[in-house]
């Protein structure tokens, strides 16, 4: 056993060094108002503590301050008890050190239960050490040291600990719990833990009332299902319902959403993000962004909008598009026809350096690995245009396979040694396929139409080609022209370059849109719609009139 001094210099040395640490460590304003607060709310006249009752009392050489209590021993101090098995009582400084069994009561809803305590009654401040248990209602902390201020209701811990209630279970090195108010602040090494996920972080405050979790800095959320990272939001481990800021980032199998801030259901699995979002999947290699995302981890479904963008950087090039609203569905999960369909609509504009387009929506399937362009859609390649009602292109690993422009097709080739020249074809419809991403045969089928200007061996231009007929099948090689076959055959007209009838040069639906050609990737946020009088004609598609149609109709 200890002297008295001793007894002062031990508890009075480790709460001095503790409040040192703690100061240097953020604790310093907390500390310092604590101080405040303490000298403006401690009594004039200080109450007693009171020895109620001990199996044996006696005096001892060693500790002559002290009586000595041994046995069923209880203390009061105002309404708090203490029992302990053994305990040195030094009344002229309202003190007693306690030993085994230590246990201290305040009203019917504050247990503080350790095998040593040193309670001070001029701060009312309690040290209880090894095998320490405050349980507060549903709330247990656990920890080998805790000091216990009663005047501010709030226990501190400095040497690990571990705080459980019906919901979760939290540890770390430092900590503090407030009864009466329910927060805990919980510093270095922090782990929560709970049944639908883990929390580490560095810094984290909960309310054991609403089981809410503040983020106060870095911190990694694990689940089966997610991962999250935040450094700033508060979590409901309730409801599983998270509002997080400064950039937080939600992952998900091969999707990550991120934004300024970001809301996420656990039960329902929607995550939304708000101003500079980005949207990712690192498997497929793209990305969309805007000011607006939402996406569902259980339908694997999403969508972006407000300045959306869409970027495939699965090629050596990336490709940048644009459209109020970009969308992205997975039908029959988790089934061997699982497919994906990607939509963007309205007011579509993309650009990569080899392949621009317009159009009003696009929709991209996996099922048939096809991209649908519609209404007054237009692609350019270079010095190449083409145009219909509809355009779709059919992919093969990322790479076209074949294309397919429907109704009102337009082909129209800018000839680079005049740019004042098209080479034109148009046609109902115009098929093209590719090898290894080059063109190598057209087909174009149905009321073909041909304005072509040919070139001798030396690049020089020879006249303008006018020509009409069924069909016609271009083969290339290397992107050059190879050879031409109508059917049926067709000789057209042949005029020198001097004698070019200027109302022939143009087809009838002839259009060089570059005035809505995306220039670069910033320009696809430039929306520029077709004039009035180069928009396509709509047209009327209705019953066929037989011969003798007077025989069938009604009499």
């Amino acid at each position: 056993m200890f002297d008295i001094k001793k007894k002062i210099m031990l508890f009075g040395g480790q709460r001095v060094l503790l409040l040192c640490t703690l100061c240097l460590l953020g604790f310093c304003l907390t500390a310092a108002n604590m101080q405040d607060g303490r000298t403006q709310t401690q009594p004039k006249q200080k109450s007693k503590v009171y020895l109620l009752r001990a199996d044996k009392l006696k005096k001892d050489a060693l500790h002559p301050d002290a009586q000595i209590v041994v046995g069923n021993v209880v203390f009061r101090h105002d309404s708090v008890y203490m029992y302990c098995d053994s305990a040195y009582y030094y009344d002229k400084i309202n003190s007693f050190e306690a030993f085994s069994n230590v246990r201290m009561e305040q009203g019917d809803t504050l247990f503080l239960y350790g095998d040593r305590l040193y309670y001070d009654g001029l701060t009312q401040i309690a040290q209880m050490r090894m095998n320490v248990r405050m349980e507060n209602r549903t709330t247990t902390l656990l920890t080998d040291s805790l000091n216990y201020d009663r005047i501010f209701n709030l226990g501190y811990f400095f040497d690990g600990g571990t705080m459980m209630d019906d919901q979760n279970v939290l540890t770390s090195e430092w900590g503090e719990y407030s009864p009466s108010t329910k927060m805990s602040v919980f510093y270095y090494n922090v782990k929560l833990e709970n049944p639908q996920f883990t929390m580490l972080s560095d810094t984290l405050k909960y309310s054991t009332l609403t089981k809410v979790a503040n983020i106060v800095g870095p911190s990694d959320i694990y689940s089966d299902n997610n991962y999250i990272y935040s450094e700033s939001g508060y979590y409901d481990t309730q409801t599983g319902k998270a509002d997080l800021y400064q950039r937080s980032v939600l992952t998900s199998d091969s999707k990550q959403l991120t934004g300024d801030s970001l809301f996420y259901d656990r039960n329902t699995g929607i995550g939304e993000a708000f101003s500079n979002i980005v949207m990712t999947d690192t498997l497929n290699k793209n990305m969309m962004l805007g000011d607006y995302g939402y996406y569902n981890e259980k339908l694997k479904s999403a969508f972006v909008t407000k300045n959306a963008v869409a970027i495939d950087y699965s090629q050596g090039d990336s490709l940048f598009l644009h459209a109020d609203t970009l969308s992205m569905n997975t039908f029959h999960l988790d089934t061997d026809s699982m497919y994906r369909e990607v939509k963007a609509y309205h007011k579509v504009r993309f650009y990569r350096t080899d392949v621009q387009g317009v159009a009003d929506s696009l929709v991209f399937s996996s099922k048939d690995s096809c991209l649908i362009m519609y209404k007054d859609p237009v692609l350019w390649n270079e010095n190449q245009q083409l145009l219909g009602e509809q355009i779709n292109i059919y992919m093969n690993d990322s790479t076209i396979d074949w294309a397919h422009i429907i109704n009102q097709a337009l082909s129209v080739e800018q000839i680079p040694v005049d740019t004042t020249l098209f080479n034109q074809i148009s046609g109902k419809e115009i098929k093209a396929y590719f090898e290894d991403g080059l063109m190598e045969k057209v087909e174009v089928i149905g009321s073909v139409r041909l304005v072509y200007y040919p070139m001798d061996s030396d690049s020089l231009l020879i006249g303008m080609n006018v020509s009409e007929t069924s069909q016609l099948d271009i083969y290339l090689e290397n992107q050059q022209l190879e050879r031409m076959v109508m059917s049926p055959k067709s000789n057209g007209t042949l005029y020198p370059m001097s004698q070019i009838p200027l109302e022939k040069s143009h087809l009838d639906n002839f259009v060089w849109f570059d005035y809505i050609r995306p220039l670069n990737k910033k320009d696809i946020f430039n929306w520029r719609g077709k004039k009035l009088e180069d928009q396509l004609k709509k047209n009327v598609r209705g019953p066929i009139e037989l011969p003798n149609q007077h025989l069938f109709n009604d009499k």
